[in-house]
């Protein structure tokens, strides 16, 4: 791309955009989420990061019981002004859409995982922890880089507050009873075919 390229960035409506808009706006990059009405574009994953959802969807979907499913980096439609994007969703099986479904329903979310990167700490750490509580999630893990390793730090709704405890940080291996039993070998993140 030559430096002189035209940018064409879609102009926000006075009121914001709104979980509709991201199936009409054309042109919108692969990866974009809605927050408060705001469009969020992704950076370039890291390989990191990409490692890190494919040890977690990979050990997911190998230990999720029957009647559960899971999505990478797909839409849950909060409300009318957040779409958010979490990097790996465990939903009901039945709770997907079909073929052309762009999104899921905050209800139908068991637990919603976010890898940190530069440029999403703040969303990861503050703002998307309060949304998904405020849904109802019940479990929300955030896993952040350490010597090359995930560390894995497990959130439980309490279901009164709608706020999430801190149930655990765990390193090198995740061994979870909730919300099913789970055992992710973290050091895994590595190796050239996940087990």
């Amino acid at each position: 791309m030559s430096l002189d390229t035209q940018y064409h960035y879609p102009v926000p409506p006075p009121d914001g955009w709104t979980a509709e808009d991201l199936d009409r706006l054309p042109d919108l990059p692969r990866h974009t989420e809605l927050l408060d009405g705001n469009l969020v574009f992704m950076s370039p994953q890291t390989r990191f990061h990409s490692r890190v959802l494919s040890l977690l969807e990979y050990g997911l979907l190998g230990q999720v019981p029957d009647g559960l499913g899971v999505f990478r980096e797909f839409d849950v439609r909060l409300d009318r002004r957040n779409r958010p994007s979490p990097d790996v969703t465990v939903v009901p099986a039945d709770a997907d859409t079909g073929p052309k479904g762009t999104w899921l329903r905050p209800e139908d979310v068991l637990l919603a995982v976010e890898a940190v990167s530069d440029d999403s700490v703040e969303r990861d750490r503050e703002l998307k922890p309060r949304k998904y509580a405020e849904a109802g999630f019940p479990h929300y893990w955030r896993v952040e880089p350490a010597d090359g390793l995930p560390v894995v730090h497990v959130y439980e709704l309490d279901p009164a507050t709608r706020v999430y405890a801190l149930s655990g940080v765990y390193q090198n291996r995740l061994e979870l009873t909730v919300p099913f039993p789970i055992d992710i070998d973290l050091t895994a993140i590595n190796n050239r075919r996940l087990r």
